[in-house]
């Protein structure tokens, strides 16, 4: 096999016959291997991913390699040697990158329970449902004077608090809607009676103090079984309920503010 004579060799043997200070500036020039020049181009290219914190372009390495690099196959080469690696180099909309390997997503992936404010909207239906249960929509629209928005009724259903009951014994077989044990173990129930009464409501002065006269509070009350103007489910039922929508035929009317027991409350937008 014959030898690789590398660069510095060749300058030692040219420095004969040169002056001192020339032979100083001619020693200086030092030309990489070949091989260690395309290692320290992987070495500057890796850096740069690593160091990016967006998907990097071809003229941003230009930028940091000297003309003769050619990047497509230093890039080339760098894929494979991460092809299995717990991260590799990926191509995105003509720039790269490095992201975790597909296969070791399960590795980082975190649950996390998001906590979500209940809007004013649901708090006033979730009071209604628990006083007035069993209650269909119709009638919660009429207590509050407003209709439900959009998912109100969803998202109770969906956190578990409320549920559906049966249908009521009347024209068009609606909803019934009651609590259930998830809504009283979360506010620390043993029994729906449990619920704040009238007076208990304006001592915490959660009720104005002049009440409109023959003002009171509903006992709340939820039977284990259907009352006797109710019927089970048929099974028809789906969750999520469609969307409240107004007859397009019917007059307008104006909203008026709502009513949550009796108090008139700021209208949601």
């Amino acid at each position: 096999m014959p030898s690789t004579v590398t660069a510095i060799e060749m300058n030692e043997d040219s420095e004969e016959g040169l002056s001192p200070a020339l032979q100083t500036e001619h020693s200086a020039v030092v030309t990489l291997h070949p091989h260690a020049e395309r290692s320290q181009h992987l070495r500057i290219l890796e850096a740069i991913l690593f160091a990016a914190t967006e998907p990097v372009s071809l003229e941003k390495f230009a930028e940091h390699l000297p003309d003769t690099a050619d990047i497509a196959v230093l890039l080339d080469d760098l894929r494979e040697n991460y092809a299995n690696r717990g991260v590799n180099l990926v191509q995105l909309a003509g720039k790269y990158m490095l992201r975790t390997a597909e296969d070791m997503a399960f590795v980082l992936r975190k649950d996390i329970q998001e906590q979500k404010r209940l809007t004013k909207a649901g708090l006033e239906t979730l009071s209604i449902i628990a006083y007035h249960q069993p209650v269909t929509r119709a009638e919660i629209e009429d207590i509050r004077g407003v209709a439900i928005s959009k998912g109100t009724l969803d998202t109770l259903l969906d956190i578990g608090w409320i549920k559906m009951r049966g249908r009521r014994k009347t024209p068009g077989r609606p909803v019934t809607y009651g609590t259930t044990e998830a809504f009283m173990q979360h506010f620390g129930l043993n029994d729906i009676t449990d619920l704040p009464g009238l007076q208990e409501l304006k001592a915490a002065g959660l009720l104005e103090g002049n009440l409109p006269p023959g003002f009171d509070v509903p006992v709340p009350k939820a039977p284990n079984d259907l009352t006797a103007d109710e019927e089970p489910l048929d099974g028809t039922e789906q969750i999520p309920l469609d969307m409240h929508l107004p007859d397009p035929d019917a007059a307008v009317v104006p909203e008026e503010a709502p009513e949550v027991l009796g108090v008139p409350v700021a209208e949601e937008s």
